[in-house]
């Protein structure tokens, strides 16, 4: 694609996600949200409220499709109508950043896969936590080799429950995939990123256990994890732990993320944004604090990483950069996520092959 001096982003979905986009391209240089669709019509109020040019926001998103006046399109939508906006999305040719899950099956996410196969067409699954700037940091460090081969990766991640959103769709697994589809596909594919390698098996241990037991949705019961452990075995012999709580509100580090390699190890814990590295050689830890522009801070709830995944994206459809998390990471994620909740279910080890790695 050819330079563009001005690039015009059509928002499909503007919730809370939708809205966090439309802050994070306010703030790039060249870039503006040049239309909003969205089926609620307080989130259309609010989502165009926040665009820093006027925007008449329309109920269809498939009318946005097919305004002329737009270069690309970000699909921000409940993760289980990702599919049905995708379908007609792809038919317009235009690059695409498509909010994580790609989707909330594996059937959809090859049919994603298939249809892009021969295409030249830019598509981003939005996996921002690739982009926070002290996640980035450890990243580097690790694929600089300063703690020589990775052997072990742990991911925690405590928090607080599930936000509510419009009909509270994120209550059940139908409309998710699951908590560790929905919710851990982040950190699969940064599994996958941060050991360079593909898993070849897990094991799983989860439960509902505190959360959203009173509440009921047309007489139904929520049915999403509340908590889990789940550990992936790597083609190159690491390995990987998810440690999910999202009960634990009183906790000083919502994520804390450790690769341990031979010669040291580092650490990244957030949202302070703060990197610890150290090697066996002295038994010496360093740390610094990543710093990340207050406004960047402001503009959403991911330490930064939504500005910078945008920015990326940007560079995609300028045609200045490739395009960094592909439609493959995002399948392969819910791949991951789809086999470490039926490890969980059925208390197994689950094959990657299994479902289809």
């Amino acid at each position: 694609m050819t330079q563009m001096d001005d690039i015009a982003i059509g928002l499909i979905g503007s919730g809370m996600m939708g809205q966090e986009h439309i802050q994070n391209f306010n703030l790039l240089d060249g870039v503006r949200v040049g239309a909003i669709a969205d089926t609620d019509a307080d989130m259309r109020a609010q989502g165009a409220a926040l665009c820093a040019t006027p925007v008449t926001p329309v109920d269809d998103f498939e009318k946005l499709l097919a305004d002329p006046g737009l270069d690309a399109f970000v699909i921000a939508t409940p993760n289980f109508h990702h599919i049905d906006v995708l379908r007609p999305a792809l038919e317009t040719g235009k690059p695409i950043l498509c909010e994580k899950p790609l989707c909330t099956t594996l059937d959809d996410t090859r049919e994603i896969l298939a249809r892009i196969k021969d295409s030249r067409q830019i598509f981003q699954v939005g996996m921002e936590y690739r982009f926070k700037p002290a996640l980035a940091d450890m990243i580097a460090r690790v694929d600089a080799g300063e703690i020589g081969r990775l052997h072990m990766l742990s991911i925690r991640e405590h928090r607080f429950p599930f936000l509510q959103k419009v009909d509270d769709w994120n209550r059940f697994n139908i409309h998710t995939g699951g908590t560790l589809v929905e919710k851990c596909c982040h950190f699969f594919d940064l599994m996958r990123c941060i050991i360079a390698s593909e898993p070849v098996r897990v094991m799983a241990s989860a439960g509902r256990d505190v959360n959203h037991l009173d509440e009921r949705y047309n007489g139904e019961v929520p049915d999403i994890l509340d908590n889990a452990y789940v550990i992936f075995d790597f083609e190159n012999g690491a390995r990987a732990l998810l440690d999910l709580c999202m009960f634990a509100e009183a906790s000083r580090h919502n994520e804390e993320l450790c690769a341990i390699g031979e010669t040291g190890k580092v650490e990244c814990l957030l949202p302070q944004n703060i990197v610890a590295r150290g090697a066996r050689a002295d038994w010496q830890m360093h740390s610094e604090t990543i710093h990340i522009d207050q406004e960047i801070l402001d503009a959403g709830y991911h330490s930064g990483a939504t500005y910078f995944q945008n920015q990326a994206f940007v560079e995609a459809v300028r045609g200045a950069a490739d395009v960094i998390v592909t439609a493959k990471d995002g399948h392969r994620a819910v791949a991951m996520g789809v086999a470490a909740q039926m490890a969980a279910a059925q208390a197994r080890v689950v094959s990657m092959q299994e479902v289809g790695l």
